[in-house]
């Protein structure tokens, strides 16, 4: 089994739905650290996680993943509010699985989740705050696990990414709200899985960089997605290649933040990369 990964959304991206940090939130890095909580509740050890903040309720929503022993997977939803984790107790739920797609999705005010290893697969989720609710779409991306998946505020949608279900896949897909729809664009990355993906508000385009191609390739290539169709960047300079990345916006800089990742041989990478 590949390992796991956890997906964070930051709070920096809510300047792609119209929220601007405080001054406060803005500071300069000198003045701010990490803090390690101490918590007497909290969710249980795990890895693969799917982790979004809910902009509708002021909290951070994580769902799910791999236990302590691989292949316990896991169907519990828990809520942190800044302070404390809550587990939630909802009327319904996705079936327990790992390495889901998860994004805020900012026009209907609800946290989508889609696929993953260990459900089905191909099922659709969406979280209120309250309770999770199983969508019957039209039409559905196929199954997967390790897809790519963020909110474009230009357009409205969820725009869906690749992924892995025995083959690298290199389809798009948007989420209306209602339904999934697959998207025929003029250009397209090649297939991958465990892809890096945030909405870059300064540009108004969703930006895409590497993942694990064909042949277990550490990609390097850097796409961006208008709403249309995707383009290949060409920047000066670029990140190594790697797969399970972190990227987020960083709203105070106007910049989309990269860090680590997985590289050729399991390298784990360490460095810091920002686009924009």
């Amino acid at each position: 089994m590949k390992t796991s990964r956890m997906m964070v959304a930051g709070t920096a991206a809510l300047a792609a739905w119209g929220i601007v940090p405080t001054a406060a939130q803005a500071s300069p890095a000198s003045a701010v650290t990490w803090t390690r909580q101490a918590l007497a509740v909290h969710p249980p050890a795990r890895t693969g996680s799917a982790m979004a903040y809910d902009a509708a309720t002021g909290t951070v929503v994580l769902f799910g993943g791999d236990g302590t022993s691989l292949g316990s997977f896991l169907a519990d939803t828990w809520t942190w509010n800044g302070t404390t984790w809550t587990k939630r107790h909802p009327a319904a739920s996705p079936p327990a699985r790992e390495d889901a797609a998860m994004a805020y999705d900012a026009a209907t005010g609800t946290v989508v989740l889609f696929g993953g290893a260990g459900g089905p697969g191909n099922d659709t989720w969406t979280w209120n705050g309250t309770t999770w609710t199983k969508q019957l779409p039209a039409a559905s991306p196929p199954a997967r696990d390790d897809a790519a998946m963020a909110y474009d505020a230009a357009t409205g949608t969820v725009v869906l990414f690749g992924g892995e279900n025995g083959q690298y896949l290199a389809d798009t897909w948007t989420w209306d709200g209602t339904t999934w729809t697959k998207r025929h664009p003029a250009a397209s990355p090649p297939g991958r899985y465990g892809a890096a993906m945030a909405y870059d508000a300064a540009t108004g385009t969703v930006v895409l960089f590497g993942g694990r191609g064909a042949s277990s390739t550490h990609l390097a290539d850097t796409w961006t997605w208008n709403g249309t169709t995707w383009t290949q960047q060409h920047p000066a300079a670029s990140p190594p290649g790697r797969a399970f990345a972190a990227m987020a916006y960083d709203a105070a800089t106007g910049t989309a933040v990269l860090f680590g990742g997985t590289g050729p041989s399991a390298r784990y990478r360490s460095d810091t990369w920002t686009w924009g």
